[in-house]
């Protein structure tokens, strides 16, 4: 049972014990004052509810480094995490009290932070000081977490968020343009599905060429520049077998010719046989290749050694140079020009494909490995680029003739009856 009693200085010392039984005790300037704080906290002891008004004292940073090293969690995730620490969250927030961190300073935080960032990154690090503060509001740190409430920037799905292209253009455009070596890697990605990790961890006994299938089993994963194998994909409904499409069988028969003899069975390496890094694989091959391809800016031959580069900022302003080569006017417009397709986008074109071609969705998850089928449809389904055809074909042909001259309907181009057109 608490107690009250008035100190030689004139003021009243609360005393209680909290839920473990330890002795606490916090001074106020008057009886009131403390009678009413010990009744409360008395509640609080026995709800269950109590927080140790020291234990709000700890600075942010201490117990964020805390909260990290007891998550145990894939090695990607947390070096996500660490990078939004040492980048958004700590130079922020490092000095605060967790007690101190109220919902108004959160809100001008996130408000603050929207004007530098898009939104999806205000959102992933809110997400990451929200989850640290409710584990603090667990752990008996502070009453409440502040987050709660807070709006966020809205994330709005934009033109040129994700690209697609049709299988026309990727099998008579980008899969030529592409270096033989890497060829099959492209050809994975749009052909089966796969993701970049999945695709580096392919191995030669997960592919039947005569069956017309893969599997696959493994990953590897990318951490600071450093590769490592994964002996299982990123979900359960991911360890999957695919069929492949007949480019990609073709590519792989031919890719198996000129990596005879690669480490470790690996399907996909670089020219010396280790593991491609992908920002390497996007700065030498992907981007030139898109170039040569003709879905990212233009180089037109105008001369003897003479070529014109032509590319377009962030801020659709319009550049140009003029190069002695292809490759250098390929390179320059690959290093400068914005946008562009990217690796992963083959993945939603592939999706896209299966959908428009009229797969049902529960086979199409299946072969994306997604948990469910929602994930397929709101995030992996966009409008083909060929679209325009497929809706006329809807309203061309033999019907669309036999109903109009069943009822009797003419267009206006059509002569009248009895007379032939000229």
């Amino acid at each position: 049972m608490g107690h009250i009693i008035k100190t030689p200085a004139g003021t009243f010392r609360a005393n209680w014990r909290d839920a473990a039984g330890r002795q606490k005790a916090k001074t106020f300037r008057t009886k009131r004052e403390a009678s009413a704080f010990l009744a409360e906290t008395e509640a609080s002891v026995s709800r269950g509810s109590y927080v140790d008004p020291r234990a709000g004292r700890i600075k942010f940073s201490a117990y964020a480094d805390r909260w990290l090293s007891s998550r145990s969690v894939e090695a990607t995730t947390l070096a996500a995490w660490s990078s939004r620490l040492r980048a958004r969250l700590l130079p922020y927030w490092g000095g605060w009290q967790l007690g101190k961190i109220d919902h108004l300073a959160v809100q001008h935080w996130v408000t603050t932070l929207g004007k530098e960032v898009a939104p999806a990154t205000v959102a992933s690090c809110f997400g990451l000081f929200s989850s640290i503060l409710a584990s603090a509001v667990r752990s008996r740190m502070i009453a409440f977490n502040p987050c709660e409430g807070v709006r966020l920037p809205a994330q709005r799905k934009h033109a040129g968020g994700v690209r697609t292209i049709s299988q026309v253009d990727l099998t008579n455009r980008l899969l030529p343009a592409v270096p033989e070596w890497h060829r099959a890697l492209v050809a994975a990605a749009g052909g089966a599905g796969l993701r970049w990790g999945e695709c580096l961890g392919l191995r030669w006994g997960s592919v039947d060429l005569d069956a017309e299938t893969l599997t696959v089993e493994r990953v590897v994963i990318e951490v600071d520049g450093h590769l490592f194998d994964k002996p299982y994909p990123k979900s359960v409904k991911s360890r999957r077998t695919v069929p492949l499409a007949p480019f990609l069988r073709r590519a792989l028969r031919r890719h198996r010719e000129l990596v005879a003899h690669a480490p470790g069975d690996r399907v996909f390496t670089n020219y010396e046989g280790g593991s491609l890094l992908r920002s390497n694989f996007r700065r030498q091959v992907w981007r030139p290749s898109l170039v040569r391809a003709g879905l990212l800016g233009d180089v037109t031959e105008v001369g003897p050694f003479k070529f014109h580069a032509r590319w377009h900022d962030r801020d659709e302003v319009e550049w140009s140079a003029e190069f002695t080569t292809e490759r250098e006017a390929a390179d320059c417009v690959a290093v400068k020009a914005a946008g562009g397709l990217r690796f992963h986008d083959l993945r939603h074109c592939y999706a896209t494909w299966l959908v428009s071609g009229g797969v049902p969705v529960n086979v199409v998850q299946a072969v994306m490995g997604h948990e469910q089928a929602s994930t397929t449809l709101n995030r992996y389904t966009h409008t083909p680029a060929d679209f325009h055809d497929s809706v006329r074909r809807v309203f061309g042909g033999s019907a669309d003739d036999s109903l109009t001259a069943k009822d009797g309907l003419r267009s206006e181009d059509d002569p009248p009856a009895g007379e032939n057109r000229a």
